[in-house]
């Protein structure tokens, strides 16, 4: 049924984007009714406005806290104007109606993240605006709700179009879209009192983004968040949901390095990888690891792209390409393949969530990111034999990938080079032959070479088969009963090895 607006109810906190939805329901004479600063602000702009306190007969009391909740304000919200009893009894009270409610909520987000007070945090928990949501989207067969500055070109979009005038499906739209702000508001505060107690799981995520599909076309897939606000997209087609998967690898693996680091990865691993003192230089000692693989991978960098690497990184085809920056020169090379993805990481954004959760039987996993990077103080030498300073930094290169392979996982490094790691195997001993083997399909020699494992050894045989295809040094966890076992193996071949204390499972 179709619906003409004829008063408007507006209580907003920013003022954004308000000017051309006021002067459109000004010039369609829809009256505006409003409180406190928004008042001032309709009444700045020319335009008459009744307040709040005068349909109410109430002024705003408890330091604002109290302006709209009132029954003449929810009782013009929430009538149904199709019900005789309803129409009768805002008739006898003198309630009036209220056709269109626009909302801007507190921003009590916003506060959190300014590491305000807790009086201050408090303040911004939004009481009226809230309930004027949920009223108003509860009586959309009557009433259109815009709950968020997210929805005024909607709204925009009916005044200008309709004039005024909505249909069911259009009041529907509008309070299933406040909900969604309600929710995550309530699901905020929450979080903001739950402390981290993980009590129960509430969990807001908006800037839905319907994609081609999901792992499969038959599958559908949706990414719920802001990709702009961490990415800038330079150059390509449109992002698949497989793309950000490997993207949200490869920016969280590149995050850990320091020095000029390149990163190659196919299906979330790390196919190639090298820190050298130029991109160029680590472009080519990451492709070295494995060109088969790399093929139609991704590319991350944590430097700036210049003309040299760019021209040697468009030797071979791949789908995407990350780094902080580029100049002119690389971007008129890496634009000559129409479809290549270019990503420019926005400096200081945060690519990462620190909460992991995933959907498993009738329910969802949650548990912090495995964010740890460990260092040369995290070391404990096992063995007789200490590493020598090129292996222990190493070790750690080889340590920081390992953690970001699949379980189980062996990875093989020298001078910061991944040689070949073993990924996803059912035992640990296939992931060490995967790698060993893969070691010399492209012809490195492993003799001073070191290993790192995401997990403990629970028997010696892999240091065993390690040491026999040339491995000098070894990085683990430790934790294992039978660690004594593969330390004695260490120290009777001339082994080094060392824990670290800290497990790195990647399922």
């Amino acid at each position: 049924m179709s619906k003409k607006i004829n008063s408007a109810l507006i209580s907003v906190y920013h003022k954004d984007g308000l000017e051309e939805i006021l002067q459109l329901l000004n010039s369609l004479n829809i009256k505006l009714i409003s409180t406190g600063g928004t008042q001032d602000f309709i009444q700045s702009l020319g335009y008459e406005c009744e307040s709040v306190e005068d349909v109410t007969g109430y002024p705003s009391i408890l330091g604002g806290r109290v302006k709209t909740l009132h029954p003449k304000v929810f009782g013009g919200i929430l009538y149904r104007r199709d019900e005789e009893v309803d129409r009768k009894t805002v008739k006898a009270y003198d309630i009036p109606s209220i056709d269109l409610v626009i909302v801007d909520l507190y921003p009590f987000e916003e506060t959190v993240a300014d590491n305000a007070s807790e009086d201050e945090i408090i303040e911004k928990i939004d009481i009226g605006g809230i309930s004027l949501i949920r009223g108003a989207a509860k009586n959309y067969k009557d009433v259109i709700i815009v709950a968020s500055r997210q929805q005024y070109k909607p709204l925009l979009d009916l005044l200008k179009e309709k004039n005024g005038v909505s249909d069911l499906d259009d009041r529907r739209w509008f309070a299933k879209e406040a909900f969604a702000v309600s929710s995550g508001y309530d699901s905020a505060i929450f979080n903001y009192f739950d402390k981290g107690e993980n009590s129960v799981l509430r969990v807001s995520a908006n800037d839905a983004k319907t994609l081609r599909y999901g792992e499969n076309p038959h599958q559908k897939g949706v990414f719920y968040g802001n990709f702009d606000e961490v990415f800038e997209q330079l150059h390509g087609k449109e992002i698949s949901y497989n793309n950000l998967l490997d993207i949200d690898a490869a920016v969280s693996l590149i995050a850990d390095f320091n020095e000029t680091a390149l990163a190659i990865l196919k299906h979330n691993n790390a196919c190639g990888m090298a820190c050298r003192p130029t991109v160029k230089e680590a472009w080519e000692a990451a492709l070295a690891a494995d060109p088969v693989s790399a093929f139609g991978g991704i590319v991350v960098t944590n430097r700036t792209v210049d003309a040299e690497a760019a021209k040697a990184i468009s030797e071979i085809f791949f789908e995407v390409i990350i780094a902080p920056d580029y100049t002119a020169d690389a971007l008129d090379i890496l634009f000559q393949k129409k479809n290549r993805i270019i990503l420019k990481q926005k400096t200081g954004a945060s690519t990462t969530n620190n909460m992991q959760i995933r959907s498993v039987l009738n329910g969802v996993l949650a548990q912090d990111k495995d964010t740890g990077v460990q260092t040369h103080k995290d070391l404990t030498v096992a063995t007789t034999k200490l590493p020598t300073e090129k292996e222990t930094e190493d070790l750690l290169f080889a340590n920081i990938l390992v953690k970001h392979t699949k379980s189980n996982a062996i990875v093989l490094a020298k001078n910061k080079q991944l040689i070949a790691s073993g990924t996803g195997q059912t035992s640990r001993v296939d992931a060490l032959n995967q790698a060993i083997e893969k070691a010399g399909t492209f012809g490195f020699d492993l003799h001073g070479a070191v290993m790192a494992s995401d997990a403990f050894f629970p028997f010696p045989d892999c240091v065993e088969i390690a040491h026999k295809a040339g491995i000098t040094a070894v990085i683990q966890p430790g934790g294992s009963i039978k660690d004594a076992e593969s330390v004695a193996y260490c120290n009777a071949n001339g082994l080094a090895m060392v824990t670290t204390g800290i497990r790195h499972f990647k399922h």
